[in-house]
C-alpha cells in the first residue's frame, strides 16, 4: 500500500525580523524552548546583559529542530510471506480499477447475454479440456486411484457429455466427481514452500511456486497436441471466455470482500494463501482445522481463467507447508 511521507519544517518561516539588535537575557529565558536553563534563585543577578541578533538567530534554529513536525503515512513491516506487499497492494488496486471499468461491465453483459445452461456448459467444456493436466498430476503424486477416476471422467465427458459441455460423470451411474490439480499443487504435495506472494496483473493473487505451477499447466496441451492450443486463435478467445465466465460466478464474493473488509487487499491475499493451503492439505489426506472466509477462491483471480469451482474449507496459512505424511 502507498506511505505518504510529508515534512512540515518550522524552518520555512523567516526565522527573526532583524529590527532589535540587542535582547536581554531574562527575556531569552522566556522563550518556552529555553526555560529549562532559567537561573535559579541562588544564580548572580544578571541585568541587562545584551546578546547579539546573530546569538539569537542560532537559538532560533535550535529551537525550530526541536520543534520540528513529520507527517508520515501508515509504515509496517512487510507482512510475513509477502516482502511485495507494497507493490501488490498497488497491482491489487489497478486490478480492480481495470475490474470495475471493463472486466465487470463485459461480465454482465455475458452473463445477460446467454443463459445459465449455456454457460454451464461453456465451463464443462474447458474443465474437461484440464482433465488431462489432473491426471498427469495425480500420477506424478502417486496417487494411481483418483488418476484412473479421472481419465475415466474424461472418457465420458468427451463421448457422451458432447465433447465435454455436459458433466455426464458426476451423474449416476458413474459419480466421479470433478477434481482439481496442477503442478503448483504437486510441488506443494513435495514440500516445496510458496515462495513470495504476489499480485499481478491480468492474472491476480498467486505466489512464486503457483506461478511456476500455472505456466507449467498452460504448457501441457500446447506441446503435447499442438494445434489449436498452441495458436493464438485458440489461447486468446479461452482466456477471454475464461476470465469472463468466472467473473460471472464470483461476482458476490468479490463484490463482499470489496464492501465488508477493511483491507480488501490482504482479504484477498488471505483467503487465496488459505485455499491454497487447503488443497494441499486435502492431497495429503489432512483435515481441514476451519473454513476460509469468502473471498477470492484459490488458484484464479478477479481476471484468471477458472479451470475447477472453490476449494474445499480451508485451513489458515500463510507461507510453506508442512512434510507430506509417510505412506
Amino acid at each position: 500500500m502507498l506511505l505518504a511521507g510529508a515534512q512540515l519544517n518550522s524552518a520555512d518561516s523567516p526565522l527573526l525580523a532583524p529590527v532589535l539588535p540587542m535582547v536581554s537575557v531574562e527575556s531569552l529565558y522566556e522563550d518556552e524552548a529555553l526555560s529549562g536553563f532559567a537561573p535559579g534563585a541562588g544564580a548572580l543577578a544578571v541585568s541587562e546583559m545584551a546578546v547579539p541578533a546573530e546569538s539569537m538567530a542560532l537559538a532560533s534554529d535550535s529551537d525550530m529542530e526541536q520543534n520540528e513536525i513529520v507527517v508520515q503515512g501508515r509504515r509496517h513491516e512487510p507482512t510475513p510471506g509477502d516482502p511485495l506487499e507494497s507493490f501488490n497492494a498497488q497491482s491489487y488496486e489497478i486490478t480492480q480499477d481495470v475490474d470495475k471499468a471493463i472486466v465487470a461491465p463485459a461480465a454482465m453483459a455475458y452473463r445477460d447475454a446467454l443463459p445459465a445452461p449455456v454457460r454451464s456448459g461453456i465451463r464443462n467444456f474447458f474443465n474437461n479440456l484440464a482433465e488431462p493436466i489432473v491426471f498427469l498430476n495425480f500420477l506424478l503424486q502417486i496417487k494411481p486411484g483418483k488418476a484412473v477416476e479421472t481419465l475415466g471422467r474424461f472418457a465420458i465427458n468427451t463421448t457422451i457429455g458432447g465433447a465435454g459441455l455436459f458433466d455426464m460423470a458426476k451423474r449416476r451411474p458413474f459419480n466421479l466427481p470433478l477434481r482439481r490439480n496442477g503442478f503448483a499443487n504437486s510441488m506443494g504435495y513435495y514440500g516445496i514452500k510458496t515462495g513470495a506472494f504476489l499480485y499481478l496483473p491480468l492474472i491476480g493473487p498467486t505466489t512464486v511456486r503457483d506461478l511456476i505451477g500455472l505456466t507449467l499447466d498452460k504448457l501441457v496441451l500446447p506441446v503435447a497436441i499442438g494445434k489449436p492450443f498452441n495458436q493464438p486463435y485458440y489461447s486468446i478467445p479461452s482466456a477471454l471466455v475464461g476470465t469472463i465466465d468466472y467473473r460471472v460466478e464470483f461476482d458476490a464474493e468479490l463484490r463482499r470482500i470489496r464492501e465488508e473488509s477493511d483491507d480488501p487487499y490482504a482479504a484477498s491475499r488471505d483467503n487465496y494463501l488459505r485455499s491454497r493451503q487447503a488443497e494441499i492439505d486435502e492431497l495429503r489426506g489432512i483435515r481441514p482445522a476451519m473454513s476460509a472466509p469468502d473471498g477470492v477462491t484459490s488458484g484464479t483471480g478477479p481476471l484468471v481463467q477458472p479451470v475447477l469451482p472453490p476449494a474445499e474449507p480451508a485451513a489458515p496459512a500463510i507461507s510453506g507447508e508442512s512434510e507430506p505424511p509417510n505412506p
